[in-house]
């Protein structure tokens, strides 16, 4: 299937690139952003005809990076999002707090907090809402213990929809950082109909960690539009992102059948044949 790029705003004088310095064991991974004069960087409102663009559009996803990288960036985001919702489109964010982008003036929260107002399916980790939206659970939580205590993302996705009520649905990573190359994996959703929590998964061994949450956050839209079940969306988006965590790069070079063979409980290294 092709990517329609008709709408694509073609200017600038660079793209933005990152590096990645990739850890082991002990070491985390650490990553270097060049995103300065890049063509996002400089992307103002105006610049994209949004009614154009969503005509026949269903969704429309954006993360926390773009509105960080600069205050016009920040004001495309709010143009963006106020025309989705002109246009009857649902809107889904991944909330991707990133502290080395946030340096134009403005805080993470002053600026996601208008935005998310926007938004009907929300999608982070546990420092994502705290350092993005300033939200916190009556909970505590240590993430590098090696232990997550589920009940604290049972209390975060409750406040995160009392906060914003218009938010249908908040789906939440749980990554257990036992070290750089060994996590615990698991996520969970909260809707208007309740709570539900994924299968955890044991990642060893891992190739590549970046892009693991936006595997999550990609699998889990897919996953909406392919069951009506809620768990079974959720179940997806978990062992789609946990297979990322074994290829290298950004894009999860999965196929749909690979990531339901680990749903249905078949994670074994057999070679395929």
């Amino acid at each position: 299937m092709g990517v329609n790029t008709d709408h694509v705003a073609r200017q600038g004088e660079r793209v933005g690139i990152y590096y990645l310095e990739r850890g082991a064991n002990q070491r985390p991974s650490n990553v270097i952003y060049d995103r300065k004069w890049s063509s996002i960087c400089e992307a103002k409102p105006g610049d994209i005809d949004w009614h154009a663009a969503f005509e026949g559009a269903k969704r429309f996803h954006f993360t926390g990076i773009t509105p960080a990288l600069s205050q016009s960036a920040a004001d495309l985001s709010m143009e963006a999002v106020k025309a989705a919702k002109k246009h009857g489109v649902t809107v889904s964010c991944g909330f991707n707090y990133r502290g080395k982008l946030w340096k134009f003036g403005k805080t993470a929260p002053e600026v996601m907090t208008e935005l998310v107002k926007y938004v009907d399916v929300g999608i982070a980790n546990e420092e994502d809402c705290q350092k993005s939206l300033g939200i916190t659970a009556d909970v505590d939580a240590d993430v590098e213990s090696g232990h997550l205590d589920t009940s604290v993302y049972e209390a975060l996705s409750a406040r995160m929809l009392d906060v914003f009520p218009d938010m249908s649905v908040m789906a939440i990573t749980l990554r257990e950082s036992i070290s750089a190359d060994h996590n615990g994996w698991a996520a969970s959703v909260r809707g208007k109909d309740g709570f539900y929590l994924s299968k955890r998964y044991d990642i060893t061994h891992i190739v590549d960690r970046v892009g693991g949450g936006d595997s999550f956050a990609s699998a889990f839209l897919a996953g909406l539009n392919l069951y009506e079940d809620r768990q079974e969306s959720l179940e997806f988006a978990t062992a789609a992102s946990a297979l990322k965590h074994s290829i290298s790069g950004d894009f999860n070079r999965v196929g749909v059948d690979e990531v339901q063979k680990l749903m249905a409980g078949d994670g074994s290294d057999r070679v395929s044949r």
